[in-house]
C-alpha cells in the first residue's frame, strides 16, 4: 500500500476519534459505506477528492485538515 494512503487513513482515523465517532456513525453521516471507511483508515483504498469532500464535511473540518500530518 503507498505511504501516502497510510498516512491519510491514520489522520482519517484520528480526526474521526477526536470527535467520538464510529467508523458506522462517520460513514452514515457522510453518507458512505461502513467498510469503505475501514478500508480507507487502513491504508487500503485510493479514496477519491469526492469522498474526501464527504468526510470532511461530515466531520466539520475542511479539506486542507486533513493534510496536516508528515509522512
Amino acid at each position: 500500500m503507498p505511504k501516502v494512503q497510510k498516512a491519510f487513513g491514520n489522520r482519517l482515523r484520528d480526526l474521526r476519534q477526536e470527535q467520538c465517532l464510529t467508523q458506522e456513525e462517520l460513514a452514515h453521516q457522510a453518507g458512505l459505506n461502513r467498510t469503505y471507511i475501514g478500508d480507507i483508515e487502513r491504508g487500503e483504498k485510493n479514496i477519491t477528492l469526492g469522498s474526501m469532500d464527504k468526510l470532511a464535511k461530515a466531520l466539520g473540518i475542511k479539506l486542507r485538515d486533513f493534510f496536516d500530518w508528515e509522512y
